[in-house]
Formats: C-alpha cells, structure tokens, sequence
C-alpha cells in the first residue's frame, strides 16, 4: 500500500469473544484501524465489548438497538470514513484471514478504486464457504462458479462474509441497503456496484475462514440454522427480485416462494423439523413478509 489508511469493519452481535479471536488471528496492515460497531444485545454485553475495544484500542460505534448487518457495516464505514480511512475492508465476526491477506486486499482496491474484491473463503475443515458466486436470475437459486459453466441469465456476487472496496466505490453505491438487515445484503450490493460500473473479483491467493453461522447456529452441533436465517433467506430473495428484476421475472420468483423456502430449511437437514416453531413458522413469515414487500414496491412504481 502507499499511504492510504485501511479500516476492518466489524459488525458484533452477542459475540465478543468470537470477534476478540478473529481479529487476534488476522495480521493489519501498518496504521490499520479496527471499527467493531456492537449491535445491542445486552448490557454485560455492551460491557464486554467496551473493554476490549478500550484494551486493543479499536473504534466502537454503540448503536442504541440491533442494527442488522448492512446497516452496522454502514455506520462502522461511516465511522471509519469520519476518521480517514480511504480502504475499507469488511470482515464478519466468525472469520479471520491469513497471513497477510488484509494488505493484499487493501492493495487491490486502492489500486483499482473501482474494484471489489473478496478472498476465498472456507470452513474451518478446508470446505469450500464462498469465491465467485452466482445469482440464477430466473429461479432465484444461487450457487459456486464452477469451470466456466453459468446459468442461462445470472449475476455474479461476493460473500459479505470478506469484502475489500475502496471508499469512493461504497459511497457511489450508498453501502448496503438497510431493507435486507440479514442475508441477501451482499448479493444485492454485488448487482449494484456492478450496475454501477464496478468489477467484481475473488484473490484465490488470499483465504479467509470462516466458521459459517457462528453468531446465528444453534449450540447443539447439528446443521441447523437458527429461526432468524431463515426468515431473512427467505423473505430477502422476494425483496431482491422486487428491487432488481422485470415484471414477469418477478412473477416466476412468486411462483417459487414456496420450493425456494423449502431449499432453504433443507439446508439445516430434517431433524431440525421437529421443531416447527424454529423451522415452518419462520419460512411461513418470511415469505409472507417477502410477498407483502413486493406488492408494496408494485404499488409504489404504479402511482404517479
């Protein structure tokens, strides 16, 4: 890098700890800043994460109620900005990145001020989590770019999980959109900053790991997810498709509301179904929540 100050942004949720040990095992560049915004979870909380920003001299921004994701990463970039940061680097609290990864990143982006660039992403156990990634615009299924084969109409995407942007490509596009508050933020900040004449890249030399739903998994080990990353998987891909797509692609996307939740829960496999309070009733409302978004941004587009 040649001077310009890079931030890591940190959005925490009831996880100091998970942030203390990430940020522990990821080297900063020299003169890097540390911006952790603490979402309100509870006041011993709150507590905790104000001594340890005091202890390892981050920047805590203390937001009165729980922001959501986007919407932190938006204040912690706002904070970062106010205090001359021109390279922001944006990290999840459940991942760290290796070696010198953060300065590779920074480098790029302020290299290439139009760039995106995220590293690649796995799970702890070497597991693929996320590189380039693609949007099926017809379906609304997203999946890995694999060997050059694409879907017949689709938008590539960065996981959130690890971005690097530069600060004047994340204030052209105006950061995340705060309507999605969990999940979907990235890929709908992709399309933009595409749409926006940005580029899109993943460092295959740089890894990042990422110990996937560490702030939102259920503590009993198995693989399912919590109620929250149902409800905004599900009605976040009806808020994409209302913000993003026509008319008719749209109407496929309904048609689908209910396979596509479906998909979701199965990621969490079925034992899980055994608590439908956790599982159909989140998924129910979500699509519910999705729906009543897109006939609102109907409405909205029809007045004059």
């Amino acid at each position: 890098m040649t001077g310009a100050v890079a931030a890591v942004l940190v959005v925490n949720y009831g996880s100091h700890e998970l942030v203390a040990e990430n940020l522990a095992r990821t080297a900063l560049p020299d003169g890097a800043l540390v911006v952790v915004v603490d979402n309100l979870t509870t006041s011993a909380e709150r507590e905790a994460m104000r001594s340890l920003a005091a202890d390892r001299r981050w920047h805590l921004v203390e937001p009165e109620s729980n922001l959501g994701f986007g919407a932190g990463m938006n204040a912690a970039a706002a904070e970062a900005s106010r205090r001359g940061a021109e390279v922001f680097v944006l990290l999840n609290p459940d991942a760290h990145v290796e070696g010198d990864g953060i300065a590779h990143l920074a480098a790029a982006v302020e290299e290439d001020h139009d760039l995106m660039v995220a590293p690649l992403v796995l799970r702890p156990d070497g597991g693929h989590f996320s590189s380039e990634m693609e949007l099926d615009l017809d379906r609304g299924s997203v999946r890995r770019v694999r060997d050059g084969a694409r879907y017949a109409r689709s938008a590539t995407w960065l996981s959130g999980a690890c971005l690097a942007v530069h600060r004047s490509l994340w204030e052209r596009v105006g950061g995340f959109d705060d309507d999605y508050f969990l999940y979907w933020e990235d890929i709908d900040l992709s399309v933009r900053v595409a749409a926006a004449g940005g580029r899109l890249r993943v460092d295959q030399e740089v890894v990042a790991v990422h110990s996937a739903g560490g702030t939102q998994s259920p503590s009993d080990g198995d693989r399912a997810k919590s109620p929250v990353y149902y409800y905004y998987n599900v009605r976040n891909r009806l808020v994409f498709a209302a913000q993003h797509l026509d008319a008719a692609t749209q109407r496929r996307w309904r048609r689908r509301s209910l396979p596509a939740a479906w998909s979701i829960l199965l990621r969490g496999g079925r034992r899980q179904f055994l608590h439908p309070s956790r599982t159909f009733l989140p998924a129910a409302r979500g699509t519910l929540s999705g729906l009543a978004y897109m006939r609102a941004a109907r409405h909205a587009r029809s007045r004059p």
